[in-house]
């Protein structure tokens, strides 16, 4: 095995642990600040929102988003977040693409 290989392998075993974690953590910020604004608690930002999803955990915001029918009509949202998941999925095949 190759030292580029190992790298490869140890990366993906990381993003594997960390993807589900980062977006379950985006489903759960949406679905709290849905809450939070039916009830007319204090906020989680915009900012944390959209920042959770560029850390990685943009498909789930995408479907917290949808499930929650949370920040569905600001456009940095319906239309950044499937733009953030396509950066994301291009980054990913470029990634896999130099390591092979």
């Amino acid at each position: 095995m190759s030292v580029k290989t190992d790298l490869g392998s140890i990366v993906m075993v990381c993003a594997a642990a960390y993807l589900p974690v980062v977006n379950l953590t985006a489903f759960c910020m949406y679905g709290a600040d849905k809450a939070k604004a039916k009830g007319g608690k204090w906020r989680i930002s915009e900012s944390a929102l959209l920042t959770v999803a560029v850390i990685g955990g943009s498909i789930g915001a995408i479907l917290g988003m949808r499930v929650f029918r949370h920040k569905t009509k600001k456009k940095k949202f319906y239309l950044g977040l499937p733009a953030i998941l396509a950066v994301q999925v291009l980054a990913a095949a470029a990634w896999i693409i130099l390591i092979k």
